[in-house]
């Protein structure tokens, strides 16, 4: 959902997965099915380059036929995880499955952008050795719209769906189809010190005071948030717009909303940029600089995802006992904030050759006891609201119900198969923040967005 994110169980409880965009495929976008698109023309070209990988792909799905006389082997394309949760999720509901599969874990890339690389050629070239993914929740319109994926319907559907978080859900859908279904989520929260802090500031404004009146008396006080030119400086902007009642997209996502909650959320962003609250590193730093900053006691506030809160336990112990946390702020006064929601949904490959079982155990990577592991073990927030009340959630969450209340109150970023393009084009355009003007950049990114849209720009 930035940097090249650490495997789960190496301090990043679930932190958002971002994206590099190194190469991303040659530029390459999933085709639209509509014929008078421009996509077309990439689609030859990706049939081209996917035909050089088809050996392998071939190999790899004779490799898994041999079970014909078993098991069958369902290939499960997820991310790194060394915590050994979710190895130890699909090795338990292959043994629930009695006998009908194995679920095979293949990991993907550590970078985001390269996990989408791979699955993307993988599909563009038909390989049906690919079962279930992983996909990042910004991938699903790209994925949806070039028929890579299957829709989850009847009974499937149902269970998908049943005490799943609703911004969870909005993820996985497109063209009011669930073309996945929720695995885990993961939402930012205010950290700060108590012993700066007594209080922890409601709104945007009281904490870039808060701050100034620290700085004034000499003490720790930066604000530290994600501001290089990469994913997690998007997030923070269509955060900041969604509390001021914006998005980036009219609802059909046929060309940019934006208008003057665009110059309200800008407005923000410049001022803190630009004031002795910001880092001097802000225009450069993501989200394990933002954690380090922290870490090393120079600042009093943080932006940032669960993973920072056993990590400053671990790093700093004298420091951790006045670690807090609160709602993210407000942007506007007496209005909710809606932090960006983040996480993976899983997705059942077109060209699976065993659909039924993929559905079978998709919803079984996901049940209630599986992300019980994913949570506890793995450090990742569960998409199904009845384990924020569980007991067993709490020595490792203490922070649950702020979690849930941030996830059902979050929003969702820019749904649309051009996401890549238009991600990096915000980013850009509000990178380094200090450079911002409300006004101007709003308009700039106006245009931006709807070239994203006709897909008149490529993904360097």
């Amino acid at each position: 959902m930035g940097e090249s994110l650490r495997p789960r169980g190496i301090g990043s409880a679930g932190g958002d997965r971002t994206h590099t965009w190194v190469g991303s495929l040659m530029g390459y976008i999933a085709p639209r099915r509509n014929p008078g698109r421009r996509a077309r023309s990439r689609f030859r070209y990706m049939t081209a380059v996917a035909s050089a990988i088809m050996l392998p792909s071939l190999l790899a799905a004779c490799a898994s036929a041999h079970a014909a006389t078993g098991p069958v082997t369902l290939n499960f394309y997820a991310n790194p995880d060394v915590s050994g949760a979710t190895a130890k999720v699909a090795a338990a509901c292959s043994a629930q499955s009695h006998g009908q599969y194995t679920i095979s874990y293949q990991v993907l890339p550590l970078a985001s952008d390269q996990q989408r690389q791979q699955l993307v050629r993988r599909l563009a070239a038909h390989d049906n050795s690919v079962d279930i993914m992983m996909l990042d929740v910004t991938w699903e319109p790209e994925f949806a719209e070039a028929g890579w994926v299957l829709p989850w319907t009847g009974s499937d559907k149902q269970q998908a769906e049943t005490g799943t978080l609703k911004p969870a859900l909005e993820t996985a859908i497109w063209h009011n189809q669930l073309v996945a279904v929720p695995d885990f989520s993961n939402t930012e929260l205010l950290w700060y010190r108590s012993d700066l802090v007594k209080t922890p500031p409601a709104t945007w404004a009281q904490m870039i005071n808060d701050s100034i009146q620290l700085a004034a008396e000499g003490k720790p006080h930066y604000i530290e948030i994600q501001g290089a030119q990469y994913e997690g400086t998007t997030v923070w902007f269509n955060t900041m717009l969604a509390s001021a009642g914006g998005s980036v997209l009219t609802p059909d996502a046929e060309q940019a909303s934006l208008g003057a909650p665009a110059v309200t959320a800008l407005g923000m962003m410049k001022r803190l940029a630009t004031s002795v609250a910001a880092d001097p590193s802000l225009g450069v730093q993501e989200e394990n600089q933002n954690r380090l900053a922290m870490e090393a006691g120079t600042a009093a506030f943080e932006l940032n995802y669960p993973f920072v809160y056993p990590s400053m336990k671990s790093d700093n112990p004298a420091l951790f006992k006045y670690f807090k946390w609160a709602p993210y702020p407000e942007l506007v006064a007496g209005q909710p904030a809606h932090a960006t929601i983040g996480g993976t949904d899983l997705a059942v490959s077109a060209y699976s050759r065993y659909p039924k079982l993929d559905f079978q155990a998709a919803l079984c990577l996901r049940d209630q006891a599986s992300q019980l592991e994913n949570a506890t073990v793995g450090g990742l927030p569960p998409t199904l609201v009845s384990l924020y009340s569980d007991p067993a959630m709490f020595p490792d969450y203490p922070f649950h119900a702020d979690i849930l209340r941030g996830l059902e109150t979050a929003s969702v970023r820019p749904e649309t198969p051009a996401y890549q393009i238009l991600s990096i084009d915000v980013s850009h355009l509000v990178s380094p923040p200090a450079d911002i003007d409300p006004a101007s950049t709003e308009k700039s990114m106006a245009g931006e967005v709807d070239d994203a849209l006709q897909e008149k720009g490529l993904i360097p």
